[in-house]
């Protein structure tokens, strides 16, 4: 075969796709992402989370303070809350009963309530102990742990997993009310609220009442994202497989319930009704 140019044209092996995708493999298994992420313990993403968090508070005016955020709570009322969380935490650590199945809103309001009035300055110092007596407790504890506050059941370092998560998301709740730019935690720490959120996915799909069995790959993209095979539902088998790839920060609000799934901007391969229906079910994993 010739070139326009009269210049002969060498065409590629018949088996170069081939070739190309199996180097690719070679150099790294698929789902794996590149670069790889550090792997830390849930107690050091806690700890970051808490320390960023922490940065923010002391870069606020006391006007911020007082400015609505949540739940008719300014931002002093929902550090307070973020200090019952603590509290509760540590009633459940000493084995506690009472707050297994405490509503994560109505138990903490009380601490909410009591920070109206205080010097700002006393109210992120007290935030800042018990967050700092949940991180002692934590790197001097078995991670296996079951603990159960909250309505939740898990192991300690999944809760600890949790109490990052909830961090980031207040955190920039306070942004956004503070005229501050968002903040993205750290892709190791990104890696394990992800992890989390994946497998607690089906459990998401379950409150929201969607049985329909369904063979789930979610890619998430960015760092700190991944890859995971989930299984939906618990009907009879028999339906098909859903891909969904999305921005790992957007689903991590997504399961927050900051975003909705049409802001996320998912990717979808499959049934998109039955796709749309678990987007729709991952913020079910929000406490607020």
């Amino acid at each position: 075969m010739m070139s326009d140019n009269g210049a002969p044209v060498v065409l590629p092996p018949g088996d170069l796709r081939d070739q190309v995708l199996a180097a690719a493999r070679r150099e790294r298994a698929a789902g794996r992402p590149f670069p790889d992420v550090v792997a830390i313990s849930p107690a050091a993403a806690f700890s970051r989370t808490a320390d960023a968090f922490d940065r923010l508070l002391c870069a606020l005016t006391d006007a911020d303070w007082r400015r609505p955020v949540l739940r008719g709570l300014d931002v002093q009322g929902l550090v307070g809350h973020l200090i019952g969380v603590e509290d509760d935490v540590h009633r459940a650590l000493s084995g506690d009963p009472d707050v297994a199945a405490a509503n994560h809103v109505a138990s903490t309001q009380p601490a909410a309530a009591r920070q109206a009035g205080r010097p700002p300055a006393r109210t992120r110092a007290d935030w800042r102990r018990a967050a700092d007596s949940t991180i002692g407790v934590a790197r001097a504890a078995d991670c296996d742990v079951e603990v159960a506050v909250h309505g939740l059941r898990l192991p300690l370092g999944d809760l600890l997993v949790v109490r990052a998560f909830e961090l980031w998301i207040h955190e920039n709740d306070i942004r956004q009310v503070a005229g501050l730019p968002a903040s993205v935690p750290d892709a190791p720490t990104l890696r394990l609220m992800t992890e989390l959120a994946a497998r607690l996915l089906p459990h998401a799909a379950t409150r929201t009442g969607l049985r329909e069995r369904t063979s789930l790959r979610l890619v998430l993209t960015g760092p700190g994202g991944g890859a995971w095979d989930v299984l939906i539902g618990d009907s009879a088998p028999g339906t098909g497989s859903i891909l969904i790839v999305a921005d790992v920060v957007g689903f991590c609000r997504l399961a927050a319930n900051r975003v909705t799934p049409a802001e996320l901007d998912a990717h979808v391969t499959g049934d998109p009704g039955l796709a749309a229906a678990i987007l729709a079910a991952a913020p079910a994993l929000a406490l607020d």
